[in-house]
């Protein structure tokens, strides 16, 4: 147990998981962690500023290759590294971005910057996630608009490469008994078949919609379904009732004729940086 009663000062806990998990796509076996830090902040994106800059302070280090996620967080993040950069506190650090957004964000700040590579060495990775599954540490992310070329599966390539992970999120965006999307990539070409398919596995739990380029949403996409930069259609499977078993849901995706990626990150290690307001004792077992 660690605990703090202070309202004007933050505290970090490193919580490692008693049961390790595995990956659906990444198969090894590794322990994840949680590091919580509070602090009575005035407002949401003061909050989650210190959370981005405590990120950068605690992980990065000289002469690394980080991966830049993209993001409200992310982008406080990669401000921060610049500056970091900028003043000598940090050399020779290299930013693989993961969107043309976290791109633009670093050649501002003066980050050097490479492309992504299946042979990259990444050292650490940040990112946004949409929301966080309490105790197994997975992430969702994807639910929002792609971004210009923004890419669901180069973003996890990234962090799948990353030795070391942190997503930096609030804390209303960490929970059990996660509700709302998973977006689902599929190969456009017989594109229902594999949505039927994913509707008979979650039926009554589930609806799902191909995502439309512009216009409304709907179950069929609308007259322009979104195709992303590698050709694939985006289905959301969007959940009418909590979701049990996050890691459960992934494996049954991966096993889907047609489905390419999803949006659920089960990466270990990884770590989470929540920044929490308070204004009396906490604590955390």
């Amino acid at each position: 147990m660690v605990s703090m009663a202070s309202s004007s000062s933050f505290f970090s806990a490193l919580t490692h998981s008693p049961m390790p998990f595995k990956g659906s796509r990444n198969n090894t076996i590794r322990s994840h962690a949680l590091r919580m830090m509070t602090r009575s902040c005035p407002d949401d994106s003061s909050s989650l500023l210190h959370a981005a800059q405590f990120t950068v302070d605690t992980y990065v280090k000289s002469g690394m290759v980080i991966g830049l996620g993209s993001g409200q967080a992310s982008a406080m993040a990669i401000r921060h590294l610049g500056r970091l950069l900028r003043t000598g506190a940090l050399k020779d650090v290299i930013g693989i971005p993961m969107s043309v957004t976290s791109a633009s964000e670093a050649a501002k700040a003066g980050i050097p910057l490479d492309s992504y590579q299946e042979s990259s060495q990444i050292d650490f990775a940040f990112d946004d996630a949409d929301v966080i599954e309490e105790g197994s540490l997975i992430a969702i992310i994807g639910r929002r608009k792609l971004q210009g070329d923004e890419s669901i599966v180069q973003k996890k390539s990234i962090l799948n490469a990353a030795n070391d992970l942190v997503f930096i999120i609030e804390e209303d965006q960490y929970k059990g008994g996660l509700e709302g999307s998973i977006p689902v990539l599929v190969q456009s070409l017989n594109w229902l078949e594999t949505a039927e398919e994913i509707d008979d596995m979650f039926l009554g739990d589930a609806e799902v919609w191909r995502r439309p380029s512009i216009g409304q949403a709907g179950p069929l996409g609308g007259d322009f379904p979104l195709v992303t930069r590698e050709g694939h259609n985006v289905l959301d499977v969007i959940f009418t009732s909590p979701i049990v078993n996050l890691a459960e849901v992934a494996d049954s995706l991966d096993k889907v004729k047609g489905v390419v990626e999803h949006g659920v990150i089960s990466k270990y290690p990884s770590t989470i940086t929540i920044e929490i307001s308070i204004d009396k004792n906490v604590g955390i077992t």
